[in-house]
């Protein structure tokens, strides 16, 4: 069904000529989140146009963020994998790398991805413009880079504008020539030492990247632990397990100065035992990003914490415009923001009649978060202290890789396992991972908590030996036992 008033183009091209052109629905921003509205949006019928003005096509994920990272961090895998073979019985000598070839087959695989992101967008259903955008009483004026100007009018806006680098008012900070998350990806030649600011996903990945790779790294952490938000134990299992890789931490500082000395950059910080001095060649702002808020300044939407505030239905406080993504939060991972625009666009289509049935409301109860850091982290449902706060009764087992058959074959016995189940129900209500391929196995947790399986019917799943995923059965068959 289509609604709304087709007019003028007809086009789906990058460069649609009008002065005024009418949409059921208008997508700000052509990243993960966008694109998903958009292709969702055109299923249901509506009238649809994208307004993109990066630069290029392909939002954070593919261009800056998910991919390119992780394109890094798997030769870095491969070479410490390289550099134990002894630990094995093999002989690998001569070993060595070259961080410009790494950056090529990295920019190659970004470059396939993001073309093919393209051709998504410019043959999606919907039209595509290129430039900025910004609201003014439900207008959308579109500014493209080479001057020209369009004005789009829309009864439904999505806004998927994604987010930018974080840049602190920290003394000094904007003096010494601080790398970010987007120059750490190119870098053709890496430094002999480095000093992250921040201990989150980016600055702990980019700690493995550099020192896999021989770089001398250096963590500054304002949080008295590293992923702030995760489950303390599992924190400290991964700040244990990078520690005895090599890389200095520091928790619970806070930064005084930043200064340029012949030795490089110095960072002054204080701890709790007092205050602290780190020398190194670079400095990474690993400090986080904000949401990309420009253009909507005049729509007086509300925020918090800098973030557009949404409800369950991704509708923000103006009720003809909706958010997904990086601008609202609260999780910035790429299946979530997806999540967030698919909901978003069929609550539109509601709106406006297209789809039948009430609302839609969005569903955090698998929240699912990894960290491809060294060692590995990733978590699925709520944390224990969400359910400490929420007055949920349950019950916590885990399990060590180091007591494990298949990763004491592996040579990988960092870190655990962990199941939190109601304590009447034996509902499975988080698990979490710290250790080996953790990304990969924390998804038979995440599958069986979506059929809201207990300890006791995961532990009777059948599990081939030896794997590493035969490891849940140890701490479910535990808590399936459990009693007060």
């Amino acid at each position: 069904m289509r609604i709304g008033k087709p007019v003028l183009s007809q086009s789906r091209s990058l460069c649609v000529n009008f002065t005024m052109n009418e949409y059921d629905f208008a997508v700000v921003g052509g990243g993960s989140a966008g694109y998903a509205a958009a292709r969702t949006a055109v299923a249901h019928g509506l009238r649809t146009v994208v307004i993109d003005g990066a630069k290029e096509l392909g939002g954070l994920c593919i261009l800056r963020g998910c991919m390119p990272s992780k394109t890094l961090l798997e030769s870095a895998r491969r070479y410490r994998v390289m550099r134990k073979a002894s630990e094995f019985g093999l002989r690998a000598e001569g070993v060595g790398f070259d961080a410009g070839a790494i950056v090529a087959r990295k920019r190659q695989l970004i470059g396939e991805f993001a073309d093919y992101r393209r051709q998504q967008l410019e043959s999606g259903g919907f039209d595509l413009l290129r430039g900025s955008a910004s609201w003014n009483d439900g207008v959308l004026s579109v500014n493209d880079r080479d001057g020209g100007q369009s004005t789009v009018r829309a009864r439904r806006i999505l806004i998927s504008t994604g987010s930018k680098i974080s840049r602190p008012p920290i003394p000094g900070l904007s003096d010494v020539a601080a790398l970010d998350s987007d120059d750490i990806l190119e870098l053709e030649s890496l430094p002999a030492s480095l000093i992250i600011l921040g201990a989150g996903p980016v600055a702990l990945e980019m700690a493995t990247y550099c020192h896999s790779l021989g770089t001398a790294v250096t963590v500054v952490q304002r949080n008295v632990q590293v992923l702030t938000g995760a489950d303390r134990d599992c924190a400290d299992a991964v700040e244990a397990g990078m520690r005895k890789e090599g890389v200095t931490l520091f928790t619970g500082t806070r930064i005084e100065q930043i200064s340029r000395t012949p030795a490089g950059v110095s960072v002054r910080f204080s701890t709790s035992t007092g205050v602290q001095s780190a020398v190194a060649a670079a400095i990474l702002n690993a400090l986080g990003r904000e949401p990309q808020l420009a253009g909507f300044e005049q729509a007086g939407l509300a925020t918090a914490a800098g973030r557009l505030t949404v409800d369950a239905r991704q509708r923000t406080s103006h009720p003809e415009i909706f958010a997904a993504g990086d601008v609202c939060g609260p999780y910035e991972v790429v299946h979530t923001a997806i999540h967030q625009g698919e909901v978003a666009a069929r609550n539109v289509a509601r709106d406006l009649g297209a789809l039948d049935g009430p609302p839609e409301e969005i569903d955090y109860r698998l929240k699912l978060f990894a960290v491809f850091s060294e060692p590995q982290f990733a978590a699925v449902g709520a944390t224990e202290s969400e359910l400490r706060a929420a007055g949920v009764p349950f019950r916590k087992a885990t399990y060590p890789f180091a007591d494990h058959g298949k990763s004491l074959v592996m040579g990988e016995t960092e870190g655990f396992v962990k199941v939190t189940a109601h304590r009447v129900s034996g509902e499975i209500l988080g698990a979490a991972v710290v250790g080996p391929d953790a990304a990969e196995i924390i998804h038979e947790a995440v599958v069986a908590m979506r059929y809201r399986a207990t300890v006791a019917e995961f532990a009777t799943i059948p599990h081939y030996h030896p794997t590493l995923s035969e490891i849940w059965t140890y701490p479910a068959e535990e808590l399936a036992h459990a009693r007060d």
